[in-house]
């Protein structure tokens, strides 16, 4: 994991969960009625890096596999989606993870993780860290997720204090109670990683675990006094909220005939990334990745459903609710 090779080129480099996602191809019916399943890569950090990679960004991934099939294939599959996979490294032990979902439209995505009792994710160490190139990455990703345990804990930090606390060192505050004892253990440690990045992302629900708080204006205000830079609350169907000591920014949702609601986070992130390293004002950024999460939010999947630049702006520049697109006409064409 730690070579460093090109390591100062890239534009984002990621750290975090990976693994399979095997999402049901029949919807509005329980995991036990399901008959055919398809699997794709997954894991919120993982949909990130590939996100941005869809704009033509340089991004690469710090993870762990189990050493099985399918870390060969979430290892195949990113280099695949233009992630360098240069820092996915399998791990003795544990399997690698798959993840099932049941796809209740428009806004019920039960999700159930086969993680137990650690994921090779979380299994990354410290003294293994490619720190030079999480230092000069033009964005450096991380989520909440990857504190809920050792040693990625400790992996984690050591990451911010390589990097310093430069500019454009995002947490997605990404909040997973299954993977936590209690949320007073995760706002601690939340609390603690606060200090060393500059922007912060989440919803409502994990700004109240971060912060404590779930209107959108006192959280961005709570954001903002721990020292990040810029502080953008999701407010699902309200739209969302940026902040910065100078500015605040609100835009509405887009309209989407919704699918699948589950990457939609990981893709207005990917978005996220290309707005920032473009330098664009905030409402650009947040009107262009509000966009981007519609339009994965109209698929079943996550990885391979990120839109390219060329897609995400004709849907701005037109405005039309985004259709859904079916599963299977997506398989046909990713054959």
């Amino acid at each position: 994991m730690g070579t460093q090779a090109g390591a100062a080129a890239y534009d984002l480099v990621a750290m975090g969960r990976t693994g399979v996602d095997i999402y049901p191809l029949q919807h509005g019916v329980g995991l036990e009625d399901v008959s055919t399943f398809q699997k794709f890569l997954g894991g919120s950090a993982t949909n990130v890096a590939v996100a941005a990679a869809r704009y033509g960004r340089r991004t690469a991934l710090v993870t762990r596999t189990g050493r099985d099939a399918f870390g060969r294939y979430v290892r195949a599959e990113a280099e695949r989606l233009g992630v360098d996979p240069a820092f996915i490294t399998q791990v003795d032990g544990p399997p690698t993870p798959v993840t099932f979902c049941e796809v209740f439209p428009p806004d019920d995505f039960p999700l159930y993780f086969y993680r137990y009792p650690i994921a090779p994710d979380l299994m990354i160490e410290a003294d293994e860290l490619p720190r030079e190139a999480i230092e000069q990455a033009g964005i450096f990703w991380a989520t909440v997720t990857g504190l809920s345990q050792e040693p990625s804990r400790s992996a984690h930090f050591a990451a911010w204090e390589a990097r310093g606390r430069r500019e454009h060192t995002i947490l997605d505050l990404d909040y997973r109670p299954m993977f936590w004892p209690h949320p007073d253990e995760a706002s601690a440690q939340v609390g603690k990683a606060l200090e060393h990045v500059t922007v912060a992302v989440g919803n409502r629900e994990e700004c109240e675990v971060a912060v404590g708080e779930t209107d959108p204006q006192r959280a961005a205000d709570a954001l903002l006094e721990r020292g990040v830079e810029i502080a953008i609350v999701k407010q699902g169907p309200k739209g969302v909220l940026a902040a910065t000591r100078d500015e605040r920014v609100e835009v509405p949702p887009f309209p989407v005939e919704v699918v699948n609601g589950l990457g939609a986070g990981d893709a207005f992130g990917g978005a996220l990334c290309h707005g920032l390293l473009s330098g664009w004002g905030l409402r650009r950024i947040l009107e262009f990745a509000n966009v981007a999460g519609a339009i994965v939010a109209s698929r079943l999947e996550c990885s391979t459903a990120m839109p390219t630049a060329h897609e995400v702006e004709q849907h701005l520049a037109s405005r039309e609710p985004i259709a859904a697109e079916h599963a299977t006409a997506r398989a046909a064409e990713e054959a």
